[in-house]
């Protein structure tokens, strides 16, 4: 298994470490928001909302929250991807 930080400075590690929580939490907290309401994912609560299988209230916050986390998510792990190709091209090999 290749060691990915070997070569990077505790700096850019600690970043990407922090990043990484970061998408986790936000994962974490999506899954939670639509748990609550048996939903496999936003579409999912949308139409059960519409079709009046939980309460509108407070399902359809749920679902914004939902929906945000999971917009949040998608961008801090397209810069995590990002950091990490830059840290990859910069890192002085061993």
């Amino acid at each position: 298994m290749s060691d990915f930080f070997k070569n990077v400075p505790p700096e850019q590690a600690e970043h990407i470490d922090r990043i990484a929580k970061l998408a986790f939490e936000l994962r974490e907290n999506h899954k939670a928001l639509l748990a609550r309401h048996g939903a496999e994912d936003e579409a999912d609560l949308a139409a059960k909302i519409a079709a009046g299988e939980v309460a509108e209230h407070p399902a359809y916050e749920d679902y914004l929250g939902a929906a945000i986390l999971e917009q949040t998510r998608q961008i801090i792990r397209e810069e995590l991807k990002q950091y990490m190709l830059e840290v990859e091209t910069y890192a002085p090999a061993s």
